[in-house]
């Protein structure tokens, strides 16, 4: 049997013209969408989804092109930009019944939760991101030797072809790697939810290239245009990041504020899985964020 969030039903929820979401939906009360990274699904809230269920309708979908949702081809970019994504989120909570949410994503699922929060200012209550910078920024971090360390979006920014063929050859050892290099807590992904991930990710290499790949391109495109019209983050934001600032030499939280006037911004001790290796942390900075 798969590993499941406990106490939570299953259902798969149309988003848009062929695409449709798998979803794990459990408690009552107000709506939190909760949005996986990579190369995760879903299963990575089960802890934080659990706590959270008890006062509130936790909302834990697959993205477009994870897990078992839907894997749209994508001839021209756009199938998994940041902003089709977001798109799915706001149509997935309305189909379940909420106009209005709370909204926390951890890496490529951050990515998205930005995005809407961006361009759905009046669904979306409260935004908490997980160990991540929004794209533009992102690439902006990342000079000489120790972009080293993300390779992988070099890798899958390039033209489609070789970064598929190359993941593809070896899945598990590829996405393997990084639920093994980016936690310092092992235990934290036991053997069922890690060989989990590995099989959702080793069936979906095409799409998650392709998501990564838009964030070389169009989402560049999206998060620029915003700069520079002034569109920021209205709502209270929550950002929890490892010390990656000093590392790579920025100022994270500097950053962040430029997008996001309500800004809280704290530095965690554990891995980039925070919701595994320190879900109670995770989910008091989320019950934190929305009193505010």
């Amino acid at each position: 049997m798969e590993p499941a969030i406990p106490g939570f039903t299953h259902e798969r929820v149309t988003v848009a013209d062929g695409v449709g979401l798998h979803v794990a939906v459990g408690g009552t009360g107000s709506p939190v969408v909760l949005l996986h990274g990579f190369p995760q699904t879903h299963l990575m809230w089960r802890h934080v989804a659990a706590d959270l269920a008890a006062d509130h309708t936790v909302i834990c979908p697959d993205l477009r092109g994870y897990g078992a949702s839907d894997k749209p081809a994508a001839p021209d970019g756009t199938a998994y930009a940041k902003r089709a994504m977001a798109a799915d989120v706001v149509a997935l909570a309305r189909e379940l019944g909420h106009e209005r949410f709370a909204l926390a994503g951890h890496d490529r699922g951050a990515l998205v939760a930005v995005r809407a929060g961006l361009d759905h200012p009046d669904a979306v209550t409260h935004v908490a991101a997980l160990d991540v910078l929004p794209t533009l920024d992102m690439w902006d971090v990342l000079h000489g030797t120790t972009a080293a360390v993300g390779f992988h979006l070099y890798l899958m920014a390039q033209p489609p072809g070789l970064p598929e063929q190359l993941i593809g050859a070896a899945p598990d050892a590829f996405f393997g790697h990084f639920l093994d290099v980016w936690t310092r807590d092992p235990d934290a992904l036991p053997a069922d939810v890690r060989a989990a991930y590995l099989k959702a990710s080793r069936e979906a290499v095409p799409s998650i290239v392709a998501d990564y790949r838009a964030s070389a391109g169009v989402d560049v495109d999206h998060d620029r245009a915003d700069r520079e019209n002034g569109n920021r983050l209205r709502m209270p934001v929550t950002v929890l990041q490892q010390d990656w600032g000093t590392a790579l030499g920025y100022d994270a939280a500097a950053l962040w504020r430029a997008w996001a006037p309500d800004l809280r911004h704290e530095t965690v001790g554990c891995g980039h899985f925070m919701a595994e290796e320190a879900p109670d942390e995770v989910a008091g900075a989320l019950r934190e964020l929305l009193t505010r």
